[in-house]
């Protein structure tokens, strides 16, 4: 039996008006090249950079809310690699002391985060190469968890919940489509005994293979799930895994050979010689009380408010996904006042009908339509066509609902009129009911729910029809 071990290295832009060390504008959707650029992030002689106080309490915030512990002591450090998309020869990074040590997310243990500039991005078409410095000097966080996921499925989810912990802080977009979010796996396999002890199964890891090129939750979890099992088989094969650097086809979903793999000796890292040490509690608004205090309700907290309002477990995860969507929510729950019944029936309405997104509807109107379908003034059909209509152009769901005749009605004489109707025109079904076909009933109620034009009360209707087919009997 092989036993996986897995540890993820995850790189995400932050949301900051600058670079990291100029200020050149951080504006990841400009299309035009080399546009967002100055002598500092080309590298020119002569340039010194300056560090970008955003970036690093941003930093500090993610590591806050995952219960790391803080450096006082952090610095710079060059980190040496030859590439065209690294005009200076170095990458300013950090090595030794990292901003963030420790911490948890989802069960996973992080060993570090820490903050350093992005590269430049290459581009190759027709045979050329070119390079757009846009990107060059972006800030951009590195995760690296502990060697600790034993699994394609726990590594997927920890990714997820990264992303989702960046945009509730703000701290980034981390849109893995564009770039803003890159995952590399290091993954290794080896023969677990049964009876082995968890320190000594521990101490007997196999040779990491490091995944890069992966740019999508599902596709992490489908180059882990590969190279398991193609590390597993070499093995087994009297083969042996050799440390490399492998990238991840997405055509043919399998990894192949890019390089082998470098250690942090060849990057020959030293401190940056430009760049001040800075010791963080020398900075008021670095405290830990400041930075716990600047947090906003985190994403396992608001899965459980809205898991003791009754919400299902899946409207939790589609409604907590996107920052907006959480805001809109709660501010219809607000309006309801809260109670679990109707936060369960909003919910309901806002995912299904909404998709989570209710354009011209405000939280109030929403909730007074929410209000509407539980004291029965609209049906079920009416609640969703008035909402339509909100949707698309706004406006008070009851005006909407009289100037469409939408509002039911609960006049017993109206709707006898429309159930004798009904019965008469309907003797098959009504014959079927005699005959014990339950299911008929239902039949001749829509029936009358569509003559009355969704307007009748579907339990009154029931009701009526009850009355008057038992007295025929």
């Amino acid at each position: 039996m092989f036993k996986p071990t897995i540890g993820l290295e995850i790189h995400a832009e932050l949301s900051t008006k600058t670079k990291m060390f100029c200020n050149s504008a951080n504006d990841p959707d400009e299309m035009r090249p080399n546009v967002n650029v100055c002598p500092i992030c080309l590298a020119h002689p002569g340039t010194l950079p300056v560090i970008n106080k955003e970036a690093v309490r941003h930093i500090l915030r993610i590591g806050t809310a995952v219960g790391g512990t803080l450096s006082d002591f952090t610095e710079f450090d060059r980190k040496s690699y030859f590439y065209p998309d690294i005009p200076k020869g170095y990458q300013i990074s950090q090595y030794e002391h990292p901003l963030i040590q420790g911490g948890e997310l989802a069960g996973v243990a992080i060993t570090r985060v820490h903050l350093e500039e992005d590269t430049a991005r290459s581009i190759h078409a027709n045979g050329k190469s070119l390079v757009d410095f846009n990107r060059a000097g972006i800030p951009l966080m590195e995760l690296v968890t502990e060697p600790v996921i034993e699994d394609a499925e726990t590594a997927g989810r920890f990714a997820r919940e990264l992303q989702l912990l960046l945009r509730t802080l703000g701290a980034g977009e981390a849109n893995l489509e564009k770039g803003e979010m890159r995952i590399e796996a290091n993954i290794s396999v080896a023969k677990h005994e049964a009876s082995s002890t968890k320190s000594e199964t521990n101490s007997k890891l196999g040779t990491k293979v490091e995944v890069k090129n992966i740019n999508s939750f599902r596709s992490v979890e489908r180059a882990i799930a590969y190279e398991i099992g193609r590390q597993t088989a070499l093995v087994e094969g009297g083969g042996k895994v050799v440390q490399e650097t492998r990238g991840w086809n997405e055509a043919k979903q399998e990894t192949f050979h890019q390089r082998f793999k470098e250690g942090s000796a060849d990057y020959r890292y030293f401190p940056e010689p430009d760049l001040p040490k800075l010791y963080l509690s020398e900075i008021l608004e670095f405290s830990s009380e400041t930075l716990r205090a600047s947090l906003p309700e985190l994403p396992w907290e608001r899965r459980e408010r809205y898991a003791q309002l009754g919400i299902k477990t899946e409207d939790i995860e589609f409604i907590i996904a996107f920052g907006a969507r959480g805001i809109f929510f709660d501010a219809v729950v607000q309006e309801l006042g809260g109670g679990r019944e109707l936060a369960v029936l909003a919910a309901n309405y806002f995912i299904s009908d909404c998709a989570g997104e209710c354009g011209s509807a405000t939280p109030t109107s929403f909730a007074k339509l929410i209000r509407m379908f539980d004291s029965k003034e609209l049906s079920s059909r009416g609640a969703k066509d008035v909402l339509l209509i909100m949707i698309k152009q706004g406006g008070d769901p009851e005006t909407i609902a009289k100037e469409h005749n939408l509002i039911q009605v609960h006049d017993t004489g109206l709707l006898g009129t429309v159930v004798d109707t009904v019965l008469k025109n309907e003797e098959k079904a009504v014959e079927e009911y005699k005959s014990g076909k339950i299911a008929a009933l239902q039949y001749l109620v829509g029936k009358a729910m569509k003559e009355s034009k969704g307007a009748g009360n579907p339990e009154a209707l029931r009701e009526i029809f009850l009355a008057k087919l038992n007295s025929k009997h």
